[in-house]
């Protein structure tokens, strides 16, 4: 395969840029760290999960990558799937790893885009009409779930879980209907969203939609993007296994060519307590503190939620080894993170998080190195954080830290500036958003 690095000519040219050149230039209107654009897609507009990029930008860097070859794609952070299903609708071999198991499930729903639609329409209209059907009353659930539903739109949903749980035969069909209960849970809620997805009780909607017809409106949505994929894409070439990517443990050495992920972001952000509502719903927790064990444990520790045992260590997080290119610069910002927080009402252990997950990524790099081809190419999004107003270089450390696990080299490119509207901010230091290109 040519090499992808192509050198720019006074702006930036190419999605593959010279990383040893020094280039600022950005597209005006870049979007490649939103993920807002994917739910007018097919497919990715299933399920709304607020952690990924664009699946649009995602082609473009495939389609540039792949020039006429064959090549094998991998999201070693696949959330909901947005690589994988791009990859697939480029042609292209794609697998992913994702550990939350929840969005997991989720991800794998996705990709039975392949299966009879027909079928799976026969399949979730059986369940719905089966559900209204039902008198028994309704189920006992987490406190959570009535503050955020009136008694009749709990009733039908209950009605519509209970046909399914009737129903499922633990076919595809059956697990296609279950992700499209699960897409309609947020949309029939009186309660409010957060940006991040974190369920807000208090804030009431104005308008919120009968689940029965939104149960229906879901199924012809699926129904319609499944014959859509099945138009557009040659076949099935997605993958994604439960995996944990510190250890990538189900991906062949050698066998990634091409890398595009989105890893969680140092900006204390609980993934977990994205999912809180419906895995609530599903009767999988009880609570808030059920995430610790059945969720948290999973994950690269990206937040201070992660740093609540009485275990964590600072100085036995930093004498990993791994942490060895940036140990100086990394352990003066701990420290001063350590004193920072007792200055504050909630002495959050951003100390701790911070030096976890560098650790973590560390450990990333070193399993991706060992899945990755020669010459292959890695595009991490990734944004840089500041918690109590102190900053963390997170693009320079991970490319460091690259280098380090035997990468050949970094850049990195902003695509956007965060935190310059000071208004209720916690802190004024200026942020950015960009992606961080490694060369294999």
């Amino acid at each position: 395969m040519a090499s992808m690095l192509k050198a720019p000519v006074l702006i930036q040219t190419t999605l593959f840029p010279d990383i040893e050149a020094d280039v600022s230039y950005k597209k005006p209107t870049d979007r490649t760290s939103t993920f807002a654009d994917n739910m007018k897609l097919p497919i990715h507009r299933w399920f709304r999960y607020s952690a990924g990029f664009s699946a649009e930008w995602v082609k473009e860097v495939v389609r540039e990558f792949k020039n006429g070859n064959k090549i094998n794609l991998f999201d070693p952070f696949a959330g909901s799937g947005t690589t994988v299903l791009a990859g697939e609708e480029c042609g292209v071999q794609s697998y992913g790893i994702e550990s939350h198991p929840f969005i997991i499930r989720v991800a794998k729903a996705k990709l039975l885009w392949y299966e009879n639609p027909n079928k799976f329409l026969d399949f979730a209209m059986h369940v719905f009409n089966y559900a209204k059907t039902l008198k028994e009353p309704i189920d006992h659930y987490p406190a959570l779930i009535y503050k955020c539903y009136s008694e009749e739109s709990l009733s039908e949903l209950d009605k519509i879980k209970k046909s399914w749980v009737y129903h499922n035969d633990n076919s595809t069909y059956s697990e296609l209907t279950w992700l499209a209960l699960i897409g309609i849970l947020r949309l029939t809620s009186m309660a409010g969203t957060a940006p991040w997805q974190y369920v807000l009780p208090r804030k009431v909607k104005k308008v919120n939609i009968s689940p029965y017809e939104a149960f229906m409106t879901q199924i012809d949505m699926i129904f319609k993007d499944m014959n859509y994929f099945r138009r557009h894409v040659k076949q099935p070439m997605g993958i994604i296994f439960q995996d944990d990517a510190r250890l990538c443990s189900t991906i062949k050495d050698d066998s990634i060519d091409l890398i595009v992920t989105s890893p969680p972001y140092a900006n204390n952000y609980d993934y977990a307590d994205a999912t809180r509502f419906e895995m609530s719903f599903l009767g999988e927790i009880n609570g808030w503190g059920d995430l610790q064990d059945k969720v948290r444990s999973h994950l690269i520790r990206s937040c201070s939620q992660h740093m609540i045992s009485k275990n964590d260590d600072l100085n036995e997080i930093l004498r990993d080894n791994n942490l060895k290119p940036i140990i100086n610069e990394i352990s003066s910002v701990c420290a001063e993170l350590n004193q920072e927080r007792l200055l504050h009402g909630g002495k959050k252990n951003y100390h701790l998080m911070i030096a976890a997950y560098f650790s973590d990524l560390a450990k990333t790099w070193i399993a991706l190195r060992r899945v990755c081809r020669e010459n292959s190419n890695v595009c991490f999004v990734i944004g840089d954080s500041a918690p109590y107003g102190i900053y963390v270089p997170v693009d320079k450390w991970l490319g460091e830290l690259a280098v380090a696990a035997g990468f050949k080299s970094y850049y990195f490119e902003k695509t956007r500036d965060r935190n310059i509207k000071w208004k209720n901010r916690k802190h004024r230091i200026p942020l950015h958003e960009g992606r961080l290109w490694i060369k294999g």
